[in-house]
């Protein structure tokens, strides 16, 4: 018991009261989230091709997990083979790129980084369920064929547009003012 404690018990009592609510009913979990873009300063076009984005991902996570893939080391590994083939660049280099240090690379990405981001997991998916795909080797292979549906609808835009997709703009200086913000109005 102590004074400085009590303020800090009174917000994780709130916390873990709001996050049971969210297991309760998962759509407050996603307005969350979306107040969370919002209170960033992202726009709401942006924030509702990101929330797409996490859907078609947990899509294709769940869909590795019902093939036999293990988690963590085996989904980066898949995750870097779409990237690769979609972008030209693994999740580690896409971020360098973009000169993030430990911020979420798709939280940086452009509207149509984000979309081809989405096409790869949406096609690796569609591949992976249709080849019956098994275990983490016949995965890889979706996830190869799924990568390079986007690079190559990818390098097709680029071609037609005459402008690059992958792009070092990030959404750094966004965060940061509304960091500042937040500070000034505290």
């Amino acid at each position: 018991p102590s004074p400085k404690a009590e303020p800090f018990k009174r917000w994780l009592a709130r916390i873990g009261y709001e996050r049971i609510q969210e297991i309760e009913d998962p759509e407050l979990a996603t307005k969350r989230t979306r107040a969370l873009y919002q209170a960033k300063g992202y726009s709401d076009d942006w924030i509702e091709k990101r929330m797409r984005s996490i859907a078609i991902r947990d899509e294709l996570t769940g869909e590795w997990k019902k093939r036999g893939v293990k988690e963590q080391r085996e989904y980066a590994i898949l995750t870097a083979e779409i990237s690769k083939a979609a972008f030209g660049l693994t999740p580690t280099e896409y971020a360098e790129f973009k000169q993030l240090k430990r911020e979420n690379l798709r939280d940086h990405m452009t509207d149509l980084e984000l979309i081809f981001s989405m096409l790869g997991e949406a096609a690796t998916t569609e591949i992976a369920r249709n080849r019956d795909a098994q275990g983490f080797p016949q995965n890889q292979q979706a996830a190869h064929s799924g990568g390079k549906v986007a690079g190559n609808a990818r390098r097709e835009l680029e071609k037609k547009s005459g402008r690059k997709v992958v792009t070092n703009k990030n959404y750094l200086a966004l965060t940061q003012a509304a960091k500042k913000a937040k500070r000034l109005k505290s």
